[in-house]
């Protein structure tokens, strides 16, 4: 949708294009014949990146590049001068969890989010959903100051509804998908695929007459970057968060830790199996029943 307003996008994938999806109507294939704009880089992830980086110095291009979220590993040393240089690239990393399923767990990526969050100045979109794709999208393509890295999931994801406010929100890296009628108790927050399972709990725990708040958080460097008193409009003082993301915790559990409030962070703490989706989801604990248990111990 955006490349035919946005002529200066130049890139591809390292051998991935189709799994990306980083092809569209209107790509070229650069080759000896002049006016390509599409980039079959091969498998040769961190020349690839080191390729891009060269495009964003030179200008008048916006370079992105596509692979796998776990086989970022290979492009991390180049996605890192990126950040360190502060030029506007955009880093597609499809395929963002153990969803992936009978892909094995050298495929499935638990760590590696974590990890990119490390890299300073490095912008990480973890969206759930058409939506929030759009605007990190919007935010990868209007930043200029550095990278941006888009995590994208393989399987579908439902559209969460909305208010044009709630839209307007999302770049800020956070904001309230949802609050329960009555007194909220506690706050989920989750990112890409995990958002659905919020959600599905939420509903449980409003049978149940637990009222709760879903953050949805696609981009904790953005969210980090708001005011302490924005960052206390989402997160109440004194209130239980209980935090919901396919990947490893560490991060999560210091999540407005300065106010001394509980986090209990749901998430994978090691490597994953070789199964079908619907099998690894409640094998890890990734399940509505999980998350109300969560929520219950942690509003007593």
């Amino acid at each position: 949708a955006l490349a035919p307003m946005v002529p200066e996008l130049l890139g591809g994938s390292a051998d991935l294009a189709h799994s990306n999806l980083t092809t569209f109507p209107g790509s070229v294939p650069v080759t000896r014949d002049a006016a390509g704009n599409q980039v079959f880089f091969g498998v040769r992830e961190f020349g690839m990146s080191a390729i891009a980086n060269g495009i964003a110095l030179h200008g008048g291009f916006i370079p992105f590049v596509a692979t796998f979220l776990v086989f970022s590993d290979y492009a991390r040393n180049a996605m890192r001068m990126s950040a360190l240089m502060g030029q506007r690239v955009i880093y597609i990393l499809t395929h963002d969890s153990i969803g992936l399923g009978e892909d094995g767990p050298t495929h499935q990526p638990v760590e590696h989010v974590e990890s990119l969050r490390l890299i300073p100045n490095l912008d990480v979109w973890r969206p759930c959903d058409t939506v929030e794709t759009l605007v990190a999208w919007h935010a990868a393509l209007t930043r200029k100051n550095g990278p941006t890295a888009l995590i994208l999931t393989r399987q579908g994801l439902p559209c969460e509804p909305r208010t044009a406010e709630q839209i307007d929100a999302i770049a800020n890296g956070a904001y309230v998908l949802r609050e329960s009628e009555g007194c909220v108790r506690a706050v989920l927050v989750a990112t890409g695929s995990e958002v659905k399972l919020a959600v599905a709990a939420a509903d449980a725990l409003d049978t149940a007459g637990i009222a709760t708040r879903i953050v949805s958080m696609p981009c904790r460097e953005r969210f980090e970057a708001l005011t302490e008193t924005e960052r206390a409009a989402l997160f109440p003082n004194g209130m239980p968060i209980v935090t919901v993301e396919a990947g490893v915790t560490r991060g999560w559990r210091g999540l407005c830790g300065t106010r001394g409030d509980g986090v209990t962070a749901i998430g994978i703490d090691r490597f994953g199996e070789s199964a079908p989706e619907k099998d690894l989801w409640p094998l890890f604990g990734f399940t509505t029943e999980k998350v109300m248990e969560a929520v219950r111990q942690a509003v007593g």
